[in-house]
């Protein structure tokens, strides 16, 4: 985790560090374990292409958990997530595994952000955010917004 953030070093603008990611075949089995969803979409590649899209496709849910990720390793252990939101604007597909645990080359996702609103309300130091995740192409495939909660200097 960063160093701890506070309001006052935040400016309207300002990039979120972004996050890499990389998903595989086997991570979404283990996925699909940890959060129940079974959908064979997500791991059965007959299925997938039976449903017309060509191959397993990465969980919206597991996407929308690194933009969590995003935002909490951002905003540090003091800073609270007040608001989250986003949106499935299209399909992302794993790496297939070229060994039980080597992934073959393939897709990095970069989970990006930028502050868009800083204010206080109610005595809470706010931070809004749009936030994204990019596929390899730079295309916007999981877009979103956050609201955070940063101590101010003591």
């Amino acid at each position: 985790m960063a160093k701890q953030l506070n309001w006052e070093n935040v400016e309207v603008g300002g990039e979120i560090t972004p996050l890499s990611k990389v998903a595989t075949t086997l991570m979404l089995v283990k996925w699909a374990g940890a959060s129940g969803d079974f959908n064979p979409l997500h791991y059965d590649a007959a299925f997938a292409a039976i449903q017309g899209v060509g191959s397993p496709i990465v969980h919206g849910a597991l996407k929308r958990q690194w933009l969590v990720q995003l935002m909490t390793d951002w905003m540090g252990e003091q800073g609270t997530l007040k608001k989250f939101s986003c949106s499935y604007r299209a399909m992302d597909w794993p790496r297939k595994m070229a060994t039980p645990m080597t992934p073959e080359e393939g897709e990095t996702w970069q989970c990006k952000g930028k502050v868009t609103k800083k204010y206080i309300e109610d005595g809470q130091h706010l931070v809004d955010c749009d936030i994204w995740i990019e596929n390899g192409k730079g295309e916007v495939t999981t877009p979103g917004t956050a609201t955070v909660i940063l101590p101010g200097r003591s």
